[in-house]
């Protein structure tokens, strides 16, 4: 049950809930203060009602007289009913009254009133020995008043009991209409709070619901700021969160436009090639096994780029806000991408050297095995067959920083500017010239940096010296402690 009361406040709007917030809490101070000003009245009505009692009774005490002397002394009461008539202020209301003697015994009134059994207050309101409380009289609730009146004549002085009874309908009645009056001013208090409320609400939450239809009308691919000068000062960081938020969808969606425009284009090539190398095998134009080869070389390249274009979409992802990434050595994995590549270093036949030192950083394994292979497979290109390769990981100053220092010819000018472009491929027109671009984008998001210099000896450019430099982990979590290791082969 209180699961389902509590998915109902969940479904409530914000309107409903500033209404209900506000006007339950109001609604409970109205109630209690109804209870209490009803309450108060009917203590003031008693009170009123109280007072009539009293002087009626006070009224019979001065007509009572003492007859006889000494122990023969006896109390006389002649009160005619009549005397009672003056308090009788509403038909509604009947009185009764008994008398009794200084030994208890009955005087005058009505006999079948129960005798009073209490005993005075401490602390009274009044000057008279005087005591009030409820009974019953002849099926009936009433109030009663008890006046213990000291009776003095000539002859002898005793102490008389008078109770007075009244019925309770008139003070019922008067009660009754105490409370009406009451609710209807405390109905009418609650309305108009109520109406302010809703009014007060309505003005509040307008801001919000034109934000709402705004963004309802709007098209699917309109990804523009929201611009709502008028919204209240506590709807501000919404707003911020919502443009963010469009932000990144809207870098999100034209990195998917981007990706789709560069595979329609950069796919067509290779297929259509591969299409005409189909057709030539079927008519006989090429011998068998050559057309294979054509046809396996289209199709490797095919792949290579494929495979390229989806690791520069990955890489692209990995620049939006998500997940944290967890600890890798970095040291352990260019170790293993540079034994994966040992089969082409040794065809080459390179003077290669490793040095490598522990490296912890915050990435996605796969990252940096493909920033670290895309680097080490240039540098294995473009250095001649005999030629030098060195790589060293080192951690200093906070940065883990990796140098591939190849033999190669180096950068012209004309390659330093369109360096990371994608699908700029260098002049010996190998690759698809996505390998620079991947490593960008995978360097950004990890929040380093990449660089690619020339080496100048004596004024000569004797290789490239590719650098990166990413950002080290206080406290690695799973890399090894190992000191600096070197191969060289």
């Amino acid at each position: 049950m209180t699961e389902i009361r509590l998915h109902r406040l969940a479904r409530l709007s914000m309107r409903a809930r500033l209404l209900w917030g506000i006007l339950l809490p109001v609604g409970l101070v109205v109630a209690i203060n109804t209870m209490s000003l009803y309450r108060d009245a009917l203590r003031a009505v008693d009170t009123a009602y109280d007072r009539t009692l009293l002087a009626s009774a006070k009224a019979i005490g001065e007509l009572l007289g003492v007859d006889g002397s000494g122990e023969q002394a006896r109390l006389v009461a002649p009160v005619p009913y009549a005397a009672l008539e003056a308090f009788e202020t509403d038909s509604r209301s009947r009185l009764y009254f008994k008398v009794r003697g200084f030994q208890g015994e009955m005087v005058s009134g009505y006999e079948d009133l129960p005798n009073w059994s209490g005993k005075l207050p401490d602390q009274s309101a009044y000057p008279a020995l005087v005591d009030f409380y409820d009974d019953s009289f002849r099926g009936e609730p009433v109030r009663v008043a008890v006046l213990l009146q000291p009776v003095s004549g000539q002859t002898g002085m005793g102490l008389a009991t008078i109770q007075v009874a009244e019925t309770l309908d008139l003070r019922h009645g008067l009660a009754r209409q105490v409370l009406l009056h009451t609710l209807w001013r405390q109905a009418a208090l609650l309305a108009v709070i109520a109406i302010v409320v809703w009014t007060v609400v309505q003005r509040a939450t307008r801001p919000v619901r034109e934000l709402s239809a705004a963004l309802r009308a709007r098209d699917a691919d309109d990804l523009s700021p929201l611009q709502a000068p008028g919204l209240p000062v506590e709807l501000t960081p919404l707003i911020v969160a919502t443009n963010e938020a469009l932000a990144r969808q809207a870098r999100l969606l034209e990195h998917q436009k981007r990706f789709v425009r560069d595979a329609s284009h950069q796919l067509r090539t290779p297929l259509a090639v591969l299409k005409v190398q189909v057709q030539s095998a079927r008519q006989g134009d090429v011998e068998p096994l050559q057309a294979l080869a054509e046809i396996d070389t289209t199709v490797s390249r095919a792949t290579q780029l494929a495979n390229q274009m989806l690791a520069l979409a990955r890489a692209e992802q990995m620049r939006q806000p998500g997940e944290a990434m967890p600890t890798q050595d970095w040291a352990e994995i260019t170790r293993a991408v540079a034994l994966d590549l040992a089969p082409l270093i040794a065809k080459q036949g390179l003077d290669f050297d490793i040095r490598t030192e522990p490296a912890a950083v915050n990435s996605h394994e796969w990252a940096l095995r493909e920033l670290t292979r895309n680097l080490l497979h240039n540098a294995i290109q473009h250095t001649p067959a005999g030629g030098r390769l060195a790589i060293e990981l080192s951690a200093e100053e906070g940065r883990a920083c990796l140098l591939i220092a190849d033999g190669g010819p180096g950068l012209t000018p004309q390659q330093q500017e369109r360096l990371f472009l994608p699908f700029a491929a260098g002049d010996s027109g190998q690759g698809s010239g996505l390998g620079l671009a991947i490593c960008q984008a995978l360097v950004h998001s990890l929040g380093g940096q990449i660089e690619l210099a020339n080496r100048l000896v004596e004024g000569r450019v004797s290789g490239l010296d590719a650098r990166v430099r990413l950002p080290l982990v206080d406290s690695p979590r799973g890399a090894k402690s190992q000191g600096v290791s070197s191969v060289k082969n």
